[in-house]
């Protein structure tokens, strides 16, 4: 049976969706699907996927990760020493996040904003323009090199390299509450990029994480190696031209 609540909060998603997407001018994933897409509609790959192919996935993640850890050192190495002359703190900054069926890990990026950017204790998302980010955090972020160090959570098995991205317990708390079926997420591995990161821009509000929700839904009804082996070839563009940084 249909629910009402539901219904009435994901025609609003998509309605706020389609708006986002001939504003920004990003392209629609199969336009035409995504306007059907329900969030009472069955998971199908996301949970009748076998052991086979998540296999063959954690085989692709720890082999792509080492490739580009390796192909990547001189950049990382750069972006490494660049933090250390900009600003005071340390290199690498250390996060908890909500992984896998919902449990904290630590995840690892290259730091981007000054050590004090949340003094105050209270969790905050990034802002256009956001005054806490250095200036070499603002060109890392643009070409998304803070997110190289990921490749080792992906090594340690908390993170895939495709997958819908983690957030922080506290935003969890929040859009629980504030969009059905939020923890779909969680019946798969986080990962460095998803569906939901090379179709629609920077995420920083709880609207932006409702549209976000749709595409992450979208790729956990149809995920499998090919979607993800698309989603690593159109993730190279984003980073190329800097596209939905903040």
């Amino acid at each position: 049976m249909s629910n009402p609540n539901r219904d009435t909060a994901q025609l609003q998603a998509l309605s706020l969706f389609n708006r986002r997407a001939r504003a920004t001018g990003f392209d629609a994933f199969e336009m035409t699907e995504i306007s059907a897409i329900s969030a009472a509609a069955p998971l199908g790959n996301a949970q009748q996927a076998g052991d086979f192919s998540d296999k063959i996935r954690r085989g692709f993640d720890v082999l792509f990760s080492i490739f580009m850890l390796i192909t990547l050192a001189p950049v990382m190495l750069l972006a490494a020493v660049a933090i250390r002359l900009d600003s005071k703190g340390p290199v690498f900054y250390r996060q908890t996040r909500v992984g896998l069926n919902g449990a904290p890990f630590r995840i690892t990026k290259f730091r981007s904003m000054r050590q004090d950017a949340e003094k105050s204790g209270v969790a905050v998302w990034a802002a256009t323009g956001d005054s806490r980010v250095t200036k070499v955090g603002c060109f890392l972020r643009k070409y998304r090199i803070d997110e190289l160090p990921q490749f080792l959570d992906v090594l340690r098995g908390d993170m895939s390299v495709v997958g819908p991205r983690p957030e922080r317990p506290e935003f969890v708390e929040l859009l629980q509450e504030a969009i059905p079926d939020y923890d779909l997420r969680h019946s798969v591995k986080p990962g460095i990029t998803g569906l939901a990161q090379v179709r629609y821009s920077y995420g920083a509000s709880v609207d932006d994480a409702r549209v976000k929700h749709i595409y992450d839904t979208e790729y956990l009804k149809k995920r499998s190696l090919r979607l993800d082996g698309r989603i690593v070839v159109e993730t190279v563009a984003v980073v190329l031209f800097g596209k939905g940084a903040r």
